[in-house]
């Protein structure tokens, strides 16, 4: 069955580089529309969708088949926020709308280091924000007119990110 064909609220993926802003984002976008606000991250970490930690990179191995099959019943029927920093393996029926954040690599290097990231994965991250490694993701898993990228540097832009994202969510319930 087609879910997405029937779905009356949408699901949106919120993308980008670890330090972006996708969950302060989706969390603003759940408070200002009532869609629920699902963590990919926190998912993996509760329900043990991983394979062991990447002690390199302080990271759990992501366990991309038992994570989809937890979602699957999660977003079938739609009015969900979801953010996670990976987006090309995900079905493209999930998602109505993908938003890929994009952040300056200054503003970018400057909220890993507040996060307390480690140097390597800093750098890593620095340079999937450079190559567009998010936004290629996103380019090649879903269609083109389903994603939206937007600059996430400052309060300004996420307020203005967060009410052009409500306003599609809006059309979008009222169009279905």
């Amino acid at each position: 069955m087609d879910f997405k064909a029937i779905r009356k609220t949408p699901n949106i993926l919120i993308t980008g580089t670890p330090g972006t802003g996708k969950t302060t984002t989706a969390e603003m976008i759940a408070s200002a529309t009532g869609l629920n606000h699902l963590e990919v991250g926190a998912l993996v970490r509760e329900k043990k969708l991983h394979s062991g930690l990447d002690k390199v990179f302080d990271s759990f191995i992501l366990d991309e088949d038992k994570l989809c099959d937890e979602m699957e019943e999660l977003l079938k029927d739609g009015n969900n926020v979801v953010d996670f920093h990976s987006s090309d393996f995900f079905p493209e029926r999930w998602f109505d709308l993908v938003v890929v954040l994009r952040a300056d690599t200054s503003v970018l290097y400057d909220r890993l280091e507040k996060k307390g990231f480690a140097p390597v994965k800093i750098q890593e991250n620095i340079q999937c924000e450079i190559m567009q490694i998010c936004l290629e993701e996103a380019a090649s898993s879903y269609k083109n007119e389903i994603i939206i990228e937007l600059q996430s540097n400052n309060l300004d832009q996420l307020d203005n990110n967060v009410a052009q994202i409500s306003r599609w969510i809006e059309n979008y319930i009222q169009t279905h």
